[in-house]
């Protein structure tokens, strides 16, 4: 049986290249800097009539840690009702407990909320302290795959995990392979694990046709150091803000 290879893709353009490669899926998303956010709903429609492979949307509404708020969880259940109006073949998703445990309670109202659509756990799963724990929550709870690294860097690294987790399994849940999967390493990773599809982003680097910005002008920013952070607004700062703009 054929490899499937899933691509992760941000724009119309990658889906398509993705596709004329011969991958099997796309991973939709947003922010592929920071790991990848939920894309805009003129995306998904805009990729969804663009292409004939399956499309799968990460819902993910921002970067940083995979411990989430109510109010999060909420929004995350409106993705997936937009996602599935707009045609999403599935949705790729995750959600851990502060002790790095798949939150069960989470998982379940996300995994309702997505119905009929096919439902990934992202990479989230890495970060868990006992993977073959978090395996066996996802299988009960119906998510048809997994993604994963086996907890290491890269897959290369993580292999004889992944292996593992392929084993325990048995059919129940697709295991794919992910994490810095390369040309070089993809075959290996295959042959070793014994896994049945794989993740990709296989990039090339593109440049606007505009004229270069003057020096000293950079609009993008590097996210936080820490794996675990992302920005807020501080209401105190706000409220600093307003005070000095209006003395």
């Amino acid at each position: 049986m054929p490899i499937l290879v899933e691509a992760c893709v941000d724009s119309v353009a990658s889906a398509l290249a993705a596709e004329r490669g011969g991958a099997g899926r796309v991973e939709l998303c947003d922010n592929l800097f920071d790991g990848g956010t939920t894309p805009s709903a003129g995306m998904i429609s805009a990729v969804k009539a663009a292409v004939r492979i399956p499309v799968f949307v990460i819902v993910r509404p921002r970067g940083g840690g995979f411990v989430y708020t109510d109010d999060e969880i909420g929004v995350m259940r409106l993705d997936i009702e937009a996602a599935k109006m707009l045609g999403a073949d599935g949705v790729v998703i995750g959600a851990l407990t502060p002790d790095a445990r798949v939150n069960v309670e989470q998982l379940r109202t996300l995994v309702v909320a997505a119905g009929h659509l096919s439902v990934t756990f992202h990479r989230a799963f890495d970060l868990t302290q006992d993977r073959p724990q978090a395996l066996e929550a996802l299988m009960q709870y119906g998510v048809a795959r997994v993604l994963t690294s086996g907890g290491a860097p890269t897959a290369l690294e993580g292999i004889e995990a992944i292996a593992a987790l392929a084993r325990r399994a048995a059919g129940q849940i697709v295991v794919m392979a992910g994490g810095g999967v390369r040309e070089e390493t993809v075959q290996e990773i295959v042959h070793r694990t014994g896994v049945s599809e794989v993740h990709v982003r296989g990039t090339r680097l593109a440049r606007t046709p505009m004229t270069p910005a003057p020096d000293g002008i950079r609009l993008r920013k590097s996210p936080p150091p820490d794996e675990g952070a992302w920005e807020e607004t501080d209401e105190r700062r706000i409220r600093d803000y307003v005070r000095l703009a209006n003395g």
